[in-house]
């Protein structure tokens, strides 16, 4: 396995898999800015030509867990787990405020919608899109803001944005779904684990740019 001069920190990693503490800020696939991503420095892990593979993906602005399959039977393996729910992703994220309870299910549909500058968003629905499952908990809190736990047992786009969006706690830093308030995103993939033999798991220490508000809630 090559690893010289790969940037970012590496959690985990085997024969068949990498786990990476992936930053905030880098898209994981190539985009229209001709942005570096995660994809752009991964002959850096193998030059296999069959790997390596991104798993699953994360947006841009949200660090933390990111799974890197190394061959494609490992890719194939784990993609069975993600579309069989049988991956446990935990994350963490600073919101605005706190819910009227301590922990809690929000069950929903999420549909992708347009607005009148044709830039997308996700709306969720009681009935139409696809359905999508969290459950969280309060972790820590001081009235003005509270880290929440979420585990997502499903993968949408911006699951995790739109579901503490409708607990009326915004994340902060989120500048889609929340005030524009000049902070980064407060959100990272915590934990990742898949049921493979061996197990494959791992838990991310949180990013620098949300140790600040960690430490306000005594969490680290």
């Amino acid at each position: 396995m090559i690893t010289s001069n790969f940037p970012f920190p590496i959690l985990f990693r085997n024969s068949h898999f990498v786990i990476i503490n992936k930053p905030a800020g880098i898209p994981v696939h190539p985009n229209r800015n001709h942005q570096k991503s995660i994809e752009d420095f991964l002959p850096l892990l193998s030059r296999r030509k069959d790997g390596p593979w991104l798993a699953h993906r994360l947006d841009q602005d949200t660090a933390g867990c990111l799974l890197i399959a190394l061959r494609k039977q490992a890719l194939i393996e784990a993609q069975k787990c993600f579309s069989q729910g049988k991956v446990t992703k935990i994350y963490w994220a600073i919101v605005q405020g706190k819910p009227k309870q301590d922990r809690g299910i929000i069950e929903n549909f999420l549909s992708k919608q347009y607005n009148d500058n044709k830039k997308w968003f996700i709306k969720t629905s009681p009935t139409t899109g696809q359905k999508a499952i969290t459950t969280w908990r309060v972790l820590g809190s001081n009235e003005n803001i509270s880290c929440l736990e979420l585990y997502l047992h499903t993968g949408r786009t911006h699951q995790a944005r739109v579901h503490c969006a409708s607990l009326g706690c915004r994340i902060i830093g989120d500048n889609i779904y929340g005030a524009s308030d000049h902070h980064s995103l407060q959100l990272f993939n915590r934990y990742i684990s898949l049921p493979l033999d061996p197990v494959i798991e791992t838990t991310a220490t949180p990013p620098k740019h949300m140790v600040t508000f960690l430490k306000a809630l005594s969490l680290i």
